[in-house]
């Protein structure tokens, strides 16, 4: 039965191409469209396209439909000479384009009016199709599945069914994020290698030596439960190697001069990686144009969440300046992280001896994940020996309790001598 079912593609492009020649190389010969009448001259054993989909369906027990974009498919499914024009029960569609959820859920619908099986069928590599290199992934029923597995098999490496209608694509446009989200921290990491004397193509060898079928790029997903919870054990095994490493890029970065935003970003966001008590995600930034309310975002962001409600309202005219100018234009520019302009604020405010805006700053350190409490303790100390010894014990004092307010501890009994402070 498996031999007898009839394979049709739509589209001929890179993956719909490779998609035919790797059929055909496999045996089965399909019928083909696409709107160049010559797409097949240079496919190997693929035939003429046909006049239109509703063709390629009406002699097709299994259509791949390998299209661009949204109206590209609801033309191919549904227009004048759509393939769903020659819908009968055993006829299975599978959607190869990459298209958002809603028009998914939206194609199966139509060929569920019409009896039709319906698969959305994620693909990748696109540029193995012709080798019958590429894994497909599936969301469907099991059955419309089984029915179309023979032919999916003659032209896919792997075939991978994710669940129901909308999984594959999901999957698909989660493995995208991974993608161009490693291709950013390539770009990063590039960056610094050159800056610091070092070709980039020994980055590469190094990598690919190290690592090379890219296990460590899905190690904490596969360190995570079926739930994708992260042990808390493991968690804290990692944090601080992270934040080490982590720490040691940003320096190396801002010795060489280099912007790393996405290096930055993780930086900030270590704890919530590995699901150390991170508490909720944060809101999204508004608006520059808005300057008050970006003031009081940046406020947020500089001295911890929540922290901007004290002067939202206030109406004093000193306060709504400290929004819109210090926090909106100052604390807001780029050039500088928040975190360069609080290490710049902390020595600031050592050298003025104010503990309890010493606490504040260091409180907004923690919150953010910009600095340890180890780190926050060894710049008391490095300070002391700029602003001198007794402004210090400021510092020390407003640092350690913005550590005992973050981490739930009793006020510490190490606090420099009384006599210290009062000098």
């Amino acid at each position: 039965m498996s031999d007898t079912l009839r394979a049709g593609v739509i589209g001929l492009g890179m993956i719909g191409g490779g998609v035919a020649v790797s059929l055909a190389r496999s045996g089965r010969v399909p019928a083909v469209y696409d709107l160049r009448p010559d797409a097949a001259a240079d496919l190997a054993g693929v035939p003429d396209p046909l006049g239109s989909p509703v063709e390629v369906a009406r002699i097709s027990d299994v259509v791949m439909v390998a299209v661009v974009n949204a109206d590209q498919a609801r033309e191919v499914f549904d227009g004048k000479d759509g393939l769903l024009r020659a819908a009968r029960p055993g006829l299975t569609v599978a959607l190869l384009a990459t298209v958002a959820l809603p028009v998914v859920h939206e194609l199966a619908a139509l060929c569920a009016e019409r009896g039709v099986g319906f698969l959305d069928c994620g693909v990748t590599p696109g540029d193995q199709a012709a080798e019958n290199g590429m894994v497909a992934i599936l969301g469907g029923e099991q059955s419309t599945v089984d029915a179309a597995l023979p032919v999916l098999e003659d032209w896919a490496k792997r075939v991978v069914h994710c669940g129901p209608t909308g999984a594959g694509m999901a999957t698909k446009i989660a493995r995208n994020v991974v993608t161009y989200g490693s291709w950013r921290t390539v770009t990063e990491a590039a960056a610094l290698a050159r800056a610091a004397g070092v070709d980039p193509a020994r980055l590469a060898e190094v990598i690919d030596a190290a690592d090379p079928e890219g296990r460590t790029l899905l190690q904490l997903l596969r360190m995570q439960d079926a739930d994708g919870v992260l042990p808390e054990a493991v968690g804290r095994q990692v944090e601080p190697l992270m934040t080490k490493d982590l720490d040691a890029a940003r320096d190396l970065a801002v010795a060489l001069g280099v912007r790393i935003p996405l290096v930055e970003t993780v930086r900030t966001q270590v704890r919530r990686t590995l699901q150390l008590d991170a508490g909720p995600e944060p809101s999204p930034a508004p608006s520059k144009d808005d300057v008050h309310a970006y003031g009081l975002h940046m406020m947020d962001q500089a001295y911890g969440p929540g922290f901007s409600a004290a002067v939202q309202d206030s109406g004093d005219p000193f306060s709504a300046e400290t929004v819109d100018y210090l926090f909106a234009q100052v604390w807001g520019r780029e050039g500088l992280s928040v975190r360069d302009r609080r290490l710049l604020t902390l020595g600031v405010a050592a050298t003025v001896g104010r503990p309890e805006l010493v606490q504040i700053i260091a409180n907004g350190a923690l919150v953010n994940g910009e600095l340890t409490t180890e780190q926050l303790r060894e710049a008391v100390l490095h300070l002391a020996v700029y602003t001198g010894w007794c402004k210090a014990t400021a510092t020390h004092t407003g640092v350690t309790a913005a550590i005992d307010a973050h981490t739930g501890a009793q006020p510490s009994s190490s606090r420099p001598p009384t006599t210290a402070q009062e000098q």
